[in-house]
Parts: structure tokens; C-alpha cells; sequence
């Protein structure tokens, strides 16, 4: 083993270190979570399990509330850089749908390193069902969809504060998102290959809804 060799295996050793403490943090908080609730659960409970002090959890996440949407913040970040990097060609809905089915086809491995699918299946579950998280979420989800919108300003050379457009297209988008969560939170299959396959029926479903005439017998709906 060379000198520089030798020199980078304790940073090595102290980083995995670290990451390994604070993927058992952020599985034992949201297992706590999920089984007896976000509000009754206290950081002394989430170290205990993890037998580490107070200190070491502020040192990964600055408060409860960070730990919940850990997974999250992982997932939306994914999808941004998925975003930056379609073609500038597309068109931004085509840009958007792209993105998002591509992150899914990846994340999945991501989030199983850190909990099992079914484990963030419950945790969006108790997202939606904790009304200070719930807040939490759509302040997040605001804050997200007028970042989207600026990447897809950029992209078509607009200014999001005069065109519209990238705001609505957006804006649009986020909501077909939302109702897909909520429909896979709400189902039996906790995979992602489920959540993909939903994301995709619903984001195919949007020009259809917003263009054509949904009345019974015209051949347009689902079936």
C-alpha cells in the first residue's frame, strides 16, 4: 500500500462511519414514526435505539422534521438532476415526464440502501396523515414546483415572471404527482415498479384531460 494509499483509508473508514450512523438514525426514526407516531416520538427514543447521544442526531439532522423527509429531499434532488440533464430539445411537459420516469427507474435501489420500500410506503402514509408533516409537505412541494419552474424557464429561454407558461406546465405536472402518491400510498403493492407504472397511466392521461371531451362513450377515458 502506498504512502497516499495509507493517508486516505482512515478518511475512507471515518466517512462510511459516519454514513452508516446516520442511515440507522434516519431507519430508526422512521420505523418510530410509523409505529407509534411522529408527535409521540422524541429524539431521546430514536438515539436509544441507535445508542448514540442527542449531539450525534443534530449532527445529521437538524430536527425531527428533517428526518421525515429525508427520503424525500433524496428523491426530489434525484429528479432535478434528472431534469437538468434531458435534452434541450424536449418539450418541457416531455422534459418533466422523462425525468421523473427515469429517477424511478433508479431511486429504488437508492431508498433500499436506507429502508425498505414498504418502510417509505408507511412513511408517506404518515406524511399524509400527520397534519404539522402534511403542512410540512406542501410547503416543500411549493417550494419545488417554483425551482421546476425556473429549469424549465432557463431551458425554453423564458422569464418565468412574464411568460406563465413554465409556472403552469408545472404546475400541472405536480398535481398529477400528488394525486400518483397518494394513489400508491393508498394501495396494497409497495414497489416502485408500482409507482412507477402509476406515474406514467396518470402523466399520459394529462393532455387527454385537459384536451379532450371526457363524456362517456367517446373512447377517451382509461379503459
Amino acid at each position: 500500500m502506498t504512502d497516499g494509499q495509507q493517508a486516505a483509508c482512515p478518511t475512507g473508514l471515518r466517512e462510511r462511519k459516519k454514513r452508516r450512523t446516520r442511515d440507522a438514525l434516519l431507519h430508526a426514526a422512521l420505523d418510530l414514526f410509523t409505529t407509534q407516531g411522529y408527535e409521540e416520538t422524541t429524539v431521546d427514543e430514536i438515539v436509544d435505539a441507535v445508542e448514540v447521544s442527542q449531539r450525534t442526531f443534530f449532527r445529521y439532522f437538524a430536527s425531527k422534521e428533517e428526518a421525515a423527509f429525508a427520503i424525500q429531499k433524496m428523491v426530489e434532488s434525484h429528479f432535478l438532476s434528472e431534469l437538468r440533464r434531458r435534452p434541450g430539445p424536449e418539450a418541457p411537459f416531455e422534459a418533466m415526464r422523462r425525468a421523473v420516469l427515469c429517477a424511478w427507474n433508479s431511486i429504488g435501489e437508492a431508498i433500499e440502501a436506507l429502508v425498505t420500500v414498504e418502510l417509505h410506503m408507511r412513511t408517506y402514509q404518515m406524511i399524509e396523515s400527520t397534519p404539522s408533516l402534511l403542512a410540512a409537505h406542501l410547503r416543500r412541494s411549493i417550494d419545488l414546483e417554483n425551482e421546476v419552474a425556473l429549469l424549465i424557464a432557463e431551458r425554453e429561454g423564458l422569464d418565468v415572471d412574464t411568460d406563465p407558461r413554465p409556472r403552469v406546465a408545472v404546475a400541472a405536472f405536480s398535481g398529477v404527482m400528488r394525486v400518483t402518491g397518494q394513489l400508491w400510498g393508498q394501495g396494497q403493492d409497495a414497489s416502485m415498479d408500482s409507482l412507477r407504472t402509476l406515474t406514467e397511466v396518470y402523466l399520459d392521461q394529462l393532455g387527454p384531460a385537459l384536451a379532450g371531451n371526457w363524456r362517456a362513450g367517446d373512447g377517451s377515458g382509461l379503459g
